[in-house]
């Protein structure tokens, strides 16, 4: 092997030593970005999930204790409170409901889903049905 070709060598592998660190530098915001994004969607589904769940408690009180509206809204709010979604519920309202023959209670909840970026913070009305028993 020649000496030029070695000294081309050295230089070459000289050279590639603060490629990491660059290479780091260009991704780890990247990657903070997607895991932020994950977290952001993971809360937006919990608030939903815990909301809708609320809701339809709210409407199983009001089925089994002959049709009170205000206890299931209590209960609805009660629920709401001791969880973090309660922070972004902006109103809760029972009423009972007819479809066909079957007497029916609602609990509409209406709250604002916690986004960030583009879409902002959003409402949603998320609804609780139970049947009257």
């Amino acid at each position: 092997m020649s000496p030029h070709k070695r000294s081309t060598d050295r230089t070459r592998l000289q050279g590639d030593s603060g490629n990491a660190s660059v290479e780091f530098a260009l991704v780890a915001p990247l990657l903070m970005l997607v895991a932020l994004a994950v977290l952001q969607l993971m809360l937006a589904i919990h608030v939903r999930s815990v909301v809708t769940s609320a809701a339809i408690e709210g409407a199983r009180v009001a089925a089994l204790v002959d049709g009170d509206l205000t206890r299931a809204e209590s209960r609805t709010r009660s629920i709401l409170e001791s969880n973090i979604a309660g922070a972004a519920v902006r109103s809760i309202s029972a009423s009972q409901v007819t479809e066909g023959d079957n007497k029916m209670f609602a609990v509409v909840v209406e709250t604002e889903l916690p986004l960030i970026g583009f879409y902002g913070p959003t409402s949603m009305k998320l609804t609780g049905h139970a049947l009257a028993e």
